[in-house]
């Protein structure tokens, strides 16, 4: 498919500098397929509340859209971007006012808690209905997230696993500040390299604390962690600080073993 530039629906009257008064619900719709956009936008032209501002068929012209245009809600296609997850929290980090409504080709488990933990706010199948999709921007905009039935059952399957864990497993622990930093910035969404740089290491080293705090805590990876947090109200405030360096970084022999009995599968640190 040829290429097109980052555009505006010409039919939409543009808000002004600093608009964003809650008259319409403005959306970018970001996806490979110049029919499935075109379809969209003829069943949002039939609502009163809801205008296409913008829209996008690549992943760069997706993160472009998201400065360029003043948006609520940006439809997203997961199969823009090779690891849709990434995507999701690259997109909130230039634009982290909008909320992403991410399209799947078919339900997964998975890839869904994955997207729901990195900040999506709706995660729909692409072949949703028309009015249920009208349905989820309404909600979304007013701030309630949107899964479907499946994907509600997921989200809670694994909150259920997580807060039923034996108190043993997860013992009342305290992190070290660096612990608590590098915690602070994967609740934040942030990868290894963006945390190795805020902290001032080794994306090795961060993965080595990251598996000491899995068994600390007896969690198996990133979501699980972040699900923890979540079961015991741990609320990290402000944007996260470098911390001095820790002698205990060094370790990461010691700390990879004690880690790899509590693992259950590949690491998810990456």
């Amino acid at each position: 498919m040829a290429s097109i530039p980052v555009s505006v629906d010409d039919n939409v009257e543009q808000p002004h500098e600093g608009g964003g008064n809650g008259q319409f619900i403005r959306v970018i719709v970001a996806d490979t397929q110049a029919i499935f956009r075109a379809g969209l936008r003829k069943i949002f032209a039939l609502e009163d509340d809801i205008r296409v501002v913008g829209q996008a068929e690549t992943l760069s012209q997706s993160l472009s859209a998201s400065k360029k245009f003043s948006a609520d809600i940006m439809i997203f296609e997961a199969a823009l971007a090779p690891n849709p997850a990434e995507a999701v929290s690259d997109l909130l980090r230039q634009a982290p006012t909008v909320r992403l409504v991410v399209l799947t080709p078919e339900p997964d488990e998975e890839l869904t808690l994955e997207l729901f933990r990195r900040g999506a706010f709706g995660i729909v199948s692409r072949e949703v209905e028309p009015e249920f999709l009208v349905d989820c921007l309404r909600k979304v905009a007013a701030g309630e997230p949107w899964l479907d039935a499946r994907g509600i059952q997921w989200v809670l399957a694994a909150y259920r696993s997580q807060g039923g864990r034996p108190t043993s497993s997860r013992p009342k622990v305290q992190l070290t500040p660096k612990e608590s930093l590098i915690v602070s910035c994967v609740t934040q969404g942030m990868k290894n390299k963006e945390i190795a740089i805020r902290v001032g290491t080794t994306e090795q080293v961060v993965k080595n604390y990251l598996r000491k705090v899995y068994d600390k805590l007896g969690v198996a990876d990133r979501l699980e962690l972040a699900l923890y947090c979540l079961n015991n109200r741990i609320v990290f405030d402000g944007p996260a600080k470098a911390a001095p360096a820790d002698p205990v970084a060094g370790n990461g022999n010691s700390m990879a073993a004690a880690a790899g009995a509590g693992a259950s599968g590949p690491d998810k640190t990456s």
